[in-house]
């Protein structure tokens, strides 16, 4: 770079992109001096207001989810639609509960009366449960289960739009082994569900009970239920439940088992 007209700059001499200036601030004769490159074009001075510095990149922000904490998904996120009223099971609870379940369900009849997200189900059929029935009367929701279910190829997952109540009172009696109680906290359809899940649970079974409250081992014996594990998470009451044997095959069970103790050995001949 060169002055155009051949002039130099002494060290108490400022240029500002115009004008030459000397240390006290006075220009050197109204003599204006232009900056050119080699090839004599115009140079533009450098500006002197900085450069923003550019943001950091933020990640997009995630719809709302939930993850299948084992089995042959694990890891796998499932959306959750944005529906009134919709509560998923918190990871930490799903996965305190399949703990007590067992990490392997192979083989096992299970149905969710109140799916929701579906997470509780694809979880079991995850495990390898046998067939899961899920039952979901919003709309919305079902439409959401029916692409889960297809994300996942869960060909062992059925899908039904109604009433979970009906669904437990159909279900042929001792038929399943897990069954997931879950209905909307603003609801009052805990006693129903434990009413009819006790016709439907086969004698080995056990059903996961989820409430706002503790259900006491009084109430839940006044229906057909023990208490086996609980568990509380913030507003979240979580159950395991196993069902009481009725007193008739109770008192059938206990004689013949004081029958057998009581019959005396024949001698050998």
């Amino acid at each position: 770079m060169h002055l155009a007209n051949s002039h130099r700059l002494s060290t108490l001499q400022t240029y500002n992109g115009s004008y030459i200036y000397n240390a006290r601030g006075r220009t050197l004769g109204g003599l204006r001096y232009l900056f050119t490159n080699n090839d004599n074009s115009p140079m533009r001075p450098k500006s002197s207001t900085a450069k923003p510095v550019p943001k950091p990149r933020v990640a997009a922000k995630l719809g709302n989810q939930v993850r299948i904490i084992g089995g042959m998904w694990k890891r796998t996120k499932l959306k959750v639609v944005d529906a009134a009223g919709l509560r998923p099971t918190p990871d930490r609870v799903r996965e305190t509960l399949f703990n007590w379940l067992g990490q392997d369900l192979q083989g096992l009849r299970c149905l969710d009366a109140f799916a929701g997200t579906g997470a509780l189900g694809f979880e079991a059929a995850s495990r390898g449960a046998a067939h899961v029935t899920l039952v979901e009367q919003e709309s919305q929701l079902v439409e959401q289960l029916k692409r889960t279910q297809a994300q996942l190829d869960a060909q062992s997952v059925s899908i039904q739009r109604g009433d979970g109540l009906a669904a437990l009172r159909h279900a042929a009696a001792g038929s399943l082994q897990l069954i997931f109680l879950d209905p909307p906290f603003a609801s009052n359809l805990w006693e129903g569900g434990l009413t009819a899940a006790r016709t439907a649970i086969a004698p080995n079974g056990q059903l996961y009970l989820e409430a706002p409250v503790a259900w006491g081992a009084e109430a839940l014996a006044a229906l057909g239920w023990s208490l086996h594990r609980h568990l509380k998470a913030g507003a979240v009451h979580a159950h395991v439940l196993r069902p009481i044997a009725p007193v008739s095959q109770a008192t059938t069970a206990m004689a013949a088992t004081a029958h057998t103790q009581a019959t005396p050995l024949k001698p050998p001949l």
